[in-house]
């Protein structure tokens, strides 16, 4: 019942509130996008924040946690470096390492990846015929990492923070 409610509250409202309310929700959309977008300018990612899908880079990353991206152009692509691609044929970015450089002689660079908790390198997940990835198929590169267990473990933290400061930490509640 509580989206009745809301249209409770809604017919209630006169008009300049409801024009309120709608500038504000507004604005905080365009504001969200305009972060997003500037946060793209900023790291030539198209995607400045991803979230690890799959355990195939533990123990390094986990589900859930985020990575932040960056996706310089003058940046060369070395081998140990995380990188977040896109298959072609695949919504899904994939996290993996770079295993493998193979340069040209012109100076065209392509490389092979593989998840640290594989067994075999990511020629299985190229798209057919493909055996290495090129710049052009590079989402971002791994340069910063929010873990998502600190979420879980932050009232643990902060529990025992306080508990060391104010009381007996055998029995907080004393």
């Amino acid at each position: 019942m509580l989206s009745l409610d809301f249209l409770d509250d809604v017919r209630r409202m006169n008009k300049r509130q409801l024009y309120y309310q709608v500038l504000n929700f507004g604005m905080i959309v365009s504001s969200a996008l305009m972060i997003w977008k500037g946060l793209m300018v900023i790291t030539g990612s198209e995607s400045p924040i991803v979230v690890v899908l799959s355990g195939s880079m533990e123990p390094a990353f986990h589900r859930g946690d985020l990575l932040f991206l960056t996706n310089r152009v003058e940046d060369p692509i070395r081998v140990g470096e995380i990188v977040v691609f896109r298959i072609e044929g695949r919504e899904i970015p994939i996290v993996h390492r770079v295993l493998k450089i193979h340069e040209k002689q012109n100076g065209h660079i392509k490389f092979l990846t593989k998840g640290d908790n594989n067994a075999v390198d990511d020629r299985g997940l190229y798209k057919q015929g493909q055996h290495w990835l090129e710049k052009k198929d590079v989402v971002g590169r791994a340069r910063g990492l929010f873990i998502s267990d600190f979420i879980r473990r932050t009232d643990e933290w902060r529990t025992g923070i306080i508990c060391s400061l104010y009381w007996d930490c055998d029995d907080p509640h004393e």
